[in-house]
């Protein structure tokens, strides 16, 4: 469950790296360029991958026993309610005719967007500083 949560991490966060590019082209619209029809399949890949993204992570706090569930489940909270936020936000771009590089930036620059990508990246590094193993230092001996 956990490389499943870091995979929806990794497509959101392509997904706004995508996104910034497309902002810097100046483009009126979508339309008449490999760019133009590359925005709409990652706003699409960001909405699959957020999609559910909560539950899933709630499913892993109580299945896999990820951290104090309290604490856990708090922060899930507040996921929630940035993942639905920038949800919103995505899918009225997506619902426009034509997606020009201004509306990007505008999206970009949403706090909403802003706010998940920070809980996304919290979240990545909380699960791949769990999957690592512990580092155990060499205790040198006394006769050495």
């Amino acid at each position: 469950m956990q490389a499943e949560i870091l995979d929806r991490c990794e497509a959101v966060e392509e997904c706004y790296e995508f996104l910034l590019a497309y902002a810097a082209q100046g483009l009126p619209s979508d339309q008449g360029s490999k760019p133009g029809a590359q925005v709409r399949e990652f706003l699409h890949g960001a909405v699959k991958a957020l999609t559910g993204l909560p539950e899933v992570c709630a499913m892993a706090v109580k299945q896999e026993g990820l951290g104090p569930p309290g604490k856990c489940l708090a922060f899930i909270a507040v996921l929630e309610r940035d993942t639905r936020d920038s949800l919103a936000a995505i899918e009225v771009v997506l619902a426009q005719s034509a997606i020009s590089s201004q509306l990007i930036d505008n999206l970009n620059a949403s706090i909403h967007l802003r706010a998940l990508l920070t809980d996304l990246f919290l979240l990545g590094e909380i699960l791949r500083s769990q999957s690592k193993p512990a580092v155990v230092e060499a205790v040198p001996s006394d006769g050495d």
